[in-house]
């Protein structure tokens, strides 16, 4: 651009009509105070929108400028900030220098805030004309009585100081000096701040003067001391060991910013293990005191980022303990990170101590019924089966805690307890007589079928010796009798019996028809001692709850693969009690034991008694234990007392190199250093690289510029060719008016770089980009009109906010005035990506499988792709949406014509995505595409659609590319 136009204050003003000149003089001149506070609003609205009234600015000085009013003041400060202060040519306007002589008054008024604001006003001055001849009220103010006017005074010294320095010559001495003076912590801060910029010397002259004084010192204050002692550090290192006390000492301010601040400073400066403590304490104790969530999660990043630190991680394992004082906050994600960081900080030496925090945390939870009470059990849980799991010299402590949960009414904490006590069972042979112990004591307390069944499973995969005995009693005492179909009949015609005796058997069956038209009656006794008659016809049945044994109830209630998992637990155990019982005789009597029980279910199921019949195939695998059982042949034997146990050892070594896997990954992507980087010789660096940590202000810009993305993604963003690759045209090369636009796409906004060229021979008035869109989009602020010159250029920026992960359309048009008509170009439509907030996430397979069953939103997208290989086309698909697969590497490997696969994947707003692959091909033709179809699941119907045009628009391009 020609010249650069200074940003005004933006006042947001609704559609109104354009008043003409004459109009606004009159008001201004005649009209009382109220109406010329009003003209002036509308004169100013009108200025902002592109309107010009040179005529105007004489009739406000005369008319408006002698006015003493407040309102009036402040807002004549925002109309000679938008007002044109220069002719055509570039001049200033002769009528300023009389604006000058007006706010030479001001800044002279006894009254100190309009002195104070006319100072504000100042600082945005870009005329030195304007300025020159106020220099000396300016420099005055700096001896005020009031400390409002002082520190304007000072900010307005700055500012000038920076953008005209030849007007304020001595201004770094001016304000060193007036530093010395100054009590008031905000004009200390203020002259601080310039002191800082300006000439950093005077700056720590002054800190090294008062550094012992420096805890006293106001908030506002110390913040900026921070920042300067942050930035002379990292320009000399030698200079550490002068202010390294002074940062240890404000780690102790009673300001949370100055200490939050402060320990990030202190371990970009120092990595000694005593600077780490201290830095990671105050993060700790920031956490513990502060009640905002918020700013919990910040500084809880922090402590991860420092823990992710190869040489604070050592230093942070010795404050587990105090990092678990954070799980006093109510919050659940609090919680979840921080239970995250202690299981990775925890060692052999402090496990034991964290194992006692957490089962204290487990007893509080137990009679505490609260939203996220139920989400805390299942994370304790997970949380201490993965420290038993990491030291197994916990786990007997850690068993009878959990085996607790069995009886709890949460199913997901007591089923991640039976994931837990499956897995320490198989992996610690000598835990195995106290679980089993523990588990027969907790069995009947059991409330849920789920539950029931995997316990029953594990007691007769790993109960042993005499056990045997107890596992089958303890199952017989929640079954109830047995036959059962003979107890539920003696149970129906005993309550039958119970009602004919409350009756008084008044009527036996014989005369029961005779009697019904009279109607059954029964003698009652009133308060007064006679008898009363009522009739049975008035008196409601009222059906008794029945209280059956748990597994009794779950098989009336129609579920009948408890019944199956009970039948094929009954069969290994009396086959492992025929080998350890000699006796033909005791092993025959346990056999027809347990095959009673199972030909009872059988019968129970077929009966009618249950709400609902036993299913086919429940019928046919119990039908199959009978069978084991009365013929024993060699093969089926073994698959009930050897393949079972051998399956479950694959499944859980086939979890444990998943998750080394993703370990080994995490590892490979934080490699710090490649075998081709150079290597960094200290005596030849000047001192700045890499020699005090992280630069915190600089990584806290970046995530400010670019949302969460990682270390690699920032340098992507900061790369040249990932900006070109964002450009979007907005308009034709031939169009009168060029425009372009760089999308960029933070975390909650979009921010839009839009360049327009005036490709004509004409000043283009009221240029204006005018914005809508169209999805979960909302325009922040209407960009403000522009006069462009012939063949000028200027960069606009606009605002979208973003508030749920959908696809979105940005679109408008750029209307100008010409010297003949107004005209209008249409503009390209900007289509905005779903990609940019999804992210690859993991979930158990209960977690999927329970969200697959809530999410109300399905979206069925088709196979059409030009893909031969099925392991090519699940990559492509993840390449393509971000999405993560859930199903492990060994379930996908292989050749066999048919693949399924769960993916998952969560946005920046903590909306979560589903998605289920189900695809095929004929396996003897090597040339055939890839078929099936994908289902996506989500909560919101944008979500899931977003996402299925997402796979579609990629499969196209597939196939076009092909």
């Amino acid at each position: 651009m020609t010249s650069q136009v200074p940003c005004y204050t933006i006042i947001n003003s609704p559609d109104m009509e354009v008043p003409n000149e004459m109009q606004l003089k009159q008001e201004l001149e005649k009209g009382d105070t109220n109406v010329k506070i009003e003209t002036l609003k509308k004169v100013i609205k009108l200025l902002l929108n592109g309107e010009r009234y040179p005529g105007l600015i004489m009739t406000i000085i005369r008319f408006v400028l002698p006015v003493q009013n407040h309102t009036v003041k402040k807002l004549l400060l925002i109309f000679w900030e938008v007002v044109p202060k220069t002719s055509a040519d570039g001049k200033l306007l002769q009528e300023m220098i009389l604006v000058c002589d007006a706010y030479r008054k001001d800044l002279q008024h006894p009254n100190e805030f309009l002195r104070g604001s006319t100072l504000r006003f100042l600082c945005k001055l870009k005329e030195p004309e304007l300025l020159e001849p106020l220099m000396p009220a300016i420099r005055a103010c700096l001896d005020h009585r009031h400390s409002y006017v002082r520190r304007n005074a000072v900010l307005a010294i700055f500012t000038i100081y920076k953008n005209f320095d030849w007007l304020v010559p001595d201004g770094p001495e001016l304000i060193a000096s007036f530093l010395d003076t100054q009590q008031d912590m905000s004009c200390k801060r203020n002259a601080f701040l310039m002191l800082l910029h300006a000439d950093q010397e005077r700056a720590l002259n002054y800190l090294a003067s008062c550094i012992d004084q420096v805890h006293s010192f106001g908030d506002i204050l110390q913040l900026v001391i921070v920042e300067l002692i942050y930035k002379v550090c990292h320009a000399n290192p030698a200079e550490r060991s002068r202010f390294i006390r002074c940062i240890y000492n404000l780690l102790n301010s009673s300001s949370n910013a100055v200490r939050y601040e402060s320990a990030g400073t202190l371990i970009t400066l120092s990595l000694a293990p005593t600077a780490i403590k201290a830095a990671a304490s105050c993060y700790i104790e920031l956490v513990v005191k502060e009640s905002d969530n918020n700013v919990k999660l910040i500084v809880l990043d922090r402590l991860v980022a420092m823990k992710e630190h190869e040489g604070m991680e050592k230093v942070m394992q010795d404050l587990v303990m105090d990092v678990l004082r954070v799980l006093a906050a109510p919050d659940i994600e609090v919680r979840r990170k921080t239970l995250a960081l202690a299981l990775d900080l925890v060692y052999s030496r402090n496990i034991g101590e964290m194992v006692l925090v957490l089962k204290k945390e487990v007893a509080k939870t137990h009679n505490v019924e609260h939203e996220d009470t139920g989400k805390y059990r299942q994370l304790l849980v997970r949380t201490l089966h993965t420290c038993s799991i990491k030291f197994p010299d916990v786990a007997a402590t850690v068993i009878p805690v959990l085996v607790e949960f069995l009886s709890d009414t949460n199913e997901l904490a007591a089923a991640d307890v039976l994931i837990f006590i499956r897995e320490a069972i198989q992996k610690f042979p000598a835990l195995r007589a106290l679980i089993i112990e523990n588990l027969i004591e907790a069995f009947p307390q059991i409330k849920s079928s789920k539950i029931h069944r995997a316990a029953v499973w594990i007691l007769g995969e790993y109960v042993e010796g005499p056990q045997i005995l107890e596992v089958i009693a303890a199952i017989q005492q929640t079954l109830g009798d047995v036959p059962m179909v003979e107890a539920e009949q003696r149970r129906l015609t005993g309550e039958q019996s119970n009602e004919e005796q409350q009756q008084g058997n008044a009527n036996s069956a014989g005369d029961g028809s005779a009697t019904q038209g009279s109607g059954n009656a029964s003698n009652k006794v009133t308060s007064d001692g006679t008898y009363a008659t009522q009739s049975a016809y008035s008196l409601a049945p009222v059906a008794k709850a029945e209280k059956r044994p748990p597994l009794r109830q779950y098989l009336m209630d129609g579920d009948f693969f408890i019944g199956a998992a009970l039948s094929a637990t009954l069969t290994k155990l009396a086959l492992r009690y025929g080998d350890l019982e000699p006796e033909a005789r005791a092993q025959n009597r346990l056999t027809t034991q347990v095959m009673l029980i199972m030909s009872s279910i059988l019968h129970l199921g077929k009966s009618g008694f249950p709400s609902k019949p036993i299913t086919n195939d429940d019928t046919d695998r119990i039908f199959v234990c009978l069978r084991a059982l009365s013929e024993r042949t060699p093969e089926a034997v073994s698959v009930f007392t050897q393949y079972c146990r051998e399956a479950l050892g694959k499944m859980l070594d086939a979890q444990a190199d998943e998750d080394q896997r993703v370990l080994k990954e995490k590892q490979r992507a934080t490699a710090k250093v490649q075998p081709d980087d150079p290597v960094l010789f200290a005596q030849l660096s000047n001192g700045r690289d890499n020699q005090l940590g992280e630069n915190v202000f600089e990584s806290s810009l970046n995530q400010a510029l670019a949302g969460n993305k990682t270390a690699q993604q920032l340098s992507d963003v900061a790369s040249p060719n990932s900006k070109l690759n964002k450009v979007t045209q907005l308009t034709g090369f031939s169009d009168p008016v060029y425009a372009e636009a760089y999308v960029n796409v933070n975390q909650y906004d979009i921010v839009l770089d839009v360049l327009i060229v005036n490709q004509t021979n004409d000043t283009l008035q009221n240029c204006t980009l005018e914005l809508a869109t169209l999805g979960d989009l909302k325009l922040v602020e209407r960009p403000h009109p522009v006069v462009l010159a012939p063949h000028d250029f200027c960069n606009i920026k606009a605002n979208v906010k973003v508030s749920s992960t959908e696809n979105g359309i940005i679109f408008g048009n750029i209307v100008y005035d010409t010297a003949l008509n107004t005209n209008v170009v249409v503009l390209n439509t900007i289509h905005i990506d779903i990609m940019d907030y999804i992210i690859p996430a993991s979930c158990t397979d209960t977690e999927f499988r329970q969200m697959w069953q809530d999410f109300e939103w399905e979206n069925k997208v088709t196979v059409n792709t030009s893909f031969t290989d099925l392991h090519e086309y699940l990559r492509h698909l993840l390449k393509s949406t971000n999405m993560k697969c859930l199903t492990p590497e060994k379930a996908l490997s292989g050749q066999c014509g048919f693949m399924a696969a769960n993916m998952y994947a969560k946005s920046i707003f903590g909306e979560n995505a589903l998605a289920n692959l189900s695809i095929e091909k004929p396996v003897d033709d090597p040339d055939s595409k890839v078929t099936g179809h994908i289902r996506i699941r989500a909560k919101s119907q944008g979500m899931a659609l977003s996402l299925g045009d997402k796979i579609s628009s990629s499969q196209k391009q597939s196939v076009q590319a092909a």
